[in-house]
């Protein structure tokens, strides 16, 4: 899901970090003649644009991983960022175009290893990777690329330079997204002299944990997946997050709050909940909620425009609906909540939580590695502590890119 923090709450960035200042400004712009480069089907992965928007050296690059929260591992190489927009599908299969970020080490490698990571809860179009020094997904992949890794970070739909809402929490189109966006990718390292491997390291944080899953069950349908490590991941929404966030103490209100107010109204546009927002919320949220999800607001403007807690937002019979789901909003539960359920990984797999996150219960991971073991898989578990849900990214990440580089 997303990282917001009590920083974030007070009006910082949705990462609730601060990135170097001055060393992530537009540096030079590429257009890469995508013509030369095989694409996916109907044009899928075809580069429409690269421009680049850092080159940090190995020293510049220790300074702003460290200024991110990130001081460890220490940087191997100095990396060069890339915005890439490129050609994908809507959830309905219509052309569209989504952007997202590339990663390259300053090393002598030509070929690097490539390490896909899915992006957490963002609601905010100019908060992504390819928008935003402050973002911490663009310091995570970063962090990978500095480590010698080709790191490719898509936005999905509807963030970053894509047009249109973002479905959030829909893994079909964080999947069609990705992996179209892995597609461009190679066509942009291919034309900087570097080839990225068929075989993909996958890691996401939050909604990220979730998407990373269904990421790496697409790649092993390809015969291209090499790993797979998930953090702080909402993979069981029916049976693990509602359930806490509604009835337990264990998570925050407020966060549950954005939570449940995103997913609702983005669900509702792929399985129809609802035909007014009066069906869902309560007045006065129901006349504003579906406008403050529209990708243009900010984090701190979201959160002032929701109430407290989920049961200020909800009309109680709707919130009855979340507890014993049916229709239309059980198929978007369990249409999404199948992840760990679905498929048996032949890969090597570690899951990262924490027990004091107050945003994505630690339920959700116990769940998914109870589902792998039915399939006799061995994910083990680490939970990172008590820390909260930025924390746990912070605690797992280094931790993920050292794995990744013993494997």
């Amino acid at each position: 899901m997303k990282i917001l923090s009590s920083a974030a709450l007070a009006g910082l960035a949705l990462a609730g970090i601060a990135a170097a200042p001055g060393q992530l400004s537009a540096t030079s712009h590429h257009v890469v003649n995508a013509a030369m480069h095989r694409d996916g089907p109907d044009g899928r992965g075809r580069v429409v644009s690269a421009k680049k928007i850092a080159g940090l050296s190995r020293e510049q690059t220790a300074s702003y991983l460290d200024e991110m929260n990130f001081g460890s591992p220490e940087p191997r190489y100095g990396i060069d960022e890339y915005a890439v927009v490129y050609r994908t599908v809507t959830p309905a299969g219509a052309p569209t175009t989504a952007s997202g970020l590339l990663v390259l080490p300053r090393s002598e490698d030509r070929t690097l290893r490539t390490v896909a990571y899915e992006h957490g809860t963002n609601a905010t179009r100019l908060d992504a990777a390819t928008t935003s020094a402050e973002s911490y997904d663009r310091a995570a992949a970063a962090l990978v690329a500095g480590a010698g890794f080709g790191a490719v970070a898509p936005d999905y739909l509807g963030l970053g330079l894509g047009p249109g809402h973002h479905p959030y929490m829909d893994h079909a189109s964080e999947t069609t997204a990705s992996l179209d966006m892995l597609r461009a990718a190679r066509a942009v390292a291919a034309d900087h002299g570097r080839s990225l491997t068929s075989k993909v390291r996958v890691t996401g944080f939050s909604q990220g944990g979730a998407a990373a899953m269904a990421l790496g069950r697409a790649l092993q349908a390809r015969g291209e997946l090499a790993a797979l490590a998930p953090i702080s991941g909402p993979y069981d929404v029916e049976h693990a997050e509602i359930p806490v966030g509604l009835h337990g103490d264990q998570l925050s209100p407020q966060e549950v709050t954005f939570y449940l107010g995103y997913w609702i109204t983005s669900m509702n546009r792929l399985h129809h909940f609802y035909t007014s927002p009066s069906e869902a919320f309560q007045k006065p949220y129901s006349e504003t909620v579906e406008t403050l999800f529209d990708g243009d607001h900010s984090a701190p403007q979201i959160v002032a425009g929701l109430p407290a807690t989920p049961q200020e937002l909800l009309r109680p019979e709707f919130a009855a609906r979340l507890d014993h789901p049916d229709g239309s909003l059980a198929r978007a539960m369990r249409e999404n909540d199948d992840t760990c359920s679905s498929w048996r990984p032949r890969v090597p797999i570690r899951i990262f939580a924490a027990h004091g996150d107050k945003d994505v219960a630690i339920l959700n991971a116990r769940h998914c590695q109870a589902q792998l073991r039915q399939h006799r898989v061995d994910a083990p578990l680490t939970d990172v502590g008590a820390t909260d849900h930025t924390g746990s990214a912070f605690r797992s990440m280094p931790q993920v890119v050292r794995w990744f580089a013993s494997l």
